[in-house]
């Protein structure tokens, strides 16, 4: 499994932007709207066409995807078009994210948030139940426009690199020095071997006519 993302940093994320959502024209989007997300076990059915809803909508960087459930299904978010397809959340994926809400209890109430910040493609399964759900309909896909970009609850920049101290006037400033490498090995490291042992005795034979 993907490493889960704790439901409290994903609301409180979620409240930042919904606060400006109206006046910014960024919107939030119910999954699947009155029917949430969810899956019936017993008849391996999905309480909707999330694929019929998703296509009904228009999505932009910074909206929110709103997914009321229960901790019997689970929210997976990837851009990868093959670990969609194969309704598996792979730990080697770092474009993959599992949203479980923090819950470890059996149909527990859940409502996660999930902030859309890459164009284009964007997959969402639940890989509950080894991948059934997914294959069952519990998955559909979106493609993210750009819109009016990121907000800045969703947009931080990089932290900048360390300062360091300038030197100082007084500080004599050499230009690097090179220094040689050895060959490690094949037919470089042949020839380079041949050349240094040539020079090694040309100079030895010049020590000798000066002794």
């Amino acid at each position: 499994m993907a490493p889960p993302i704790a439901a409290h940093l994903t609301v409180f994320a979620f409240l930042v932007t919904a606060v400006s959502a109206t006046t910014t024209g960024y919107h939030n989007h119910t999954v699947g709207g009155d029917a949430g997300w969810f899956f019936n076990s017993t008849t391996n059915t999905t309480a909707t066409n999330y694929t019929s809803w998703a296509s009904n909508q228009t999505f932009d960087l910074g909206d929110y995807l709103i997914f009321n459930t229960s901790s019997n299904q689970t929210v997976v978010q990837t851009y990868n078009l093959t670990t969609y397809l194969n309704c598996t959340a792979d730990d080697t994926d770092n474009g993959t994210f599992v949203y479980d809400g923090g819950s470890s209890s059996f149909s527990q109430s859940l409502t996660i948030a999930v902030p859309l910040t890459i164009v284009g493609p964007n997959y969402f399964f639940s890989d509950a139940g080894d991948g059934v759900q997914c294959q069952r309909g519990l998955a559909f896909e979106i493609d993210v426009q750009r819109g009016l970009g990121l907000p800045p609850s969703l947009n931080q920049p990089p932290p900048p690199p360390p300062y360091q101290e300038p030197p100082g006037p007084d500080v004599a400033q050499s230009p690097p020095v090179p220094v040689a490498q050895s060959p490690s090995g094949g037919a470089f490291a042949s020839r380079a071997d041949v050349h240094f042992l040539v020079y090694g005795f040309a100079a030895l034979l010049l020590l000798q006519q000066f002794q």
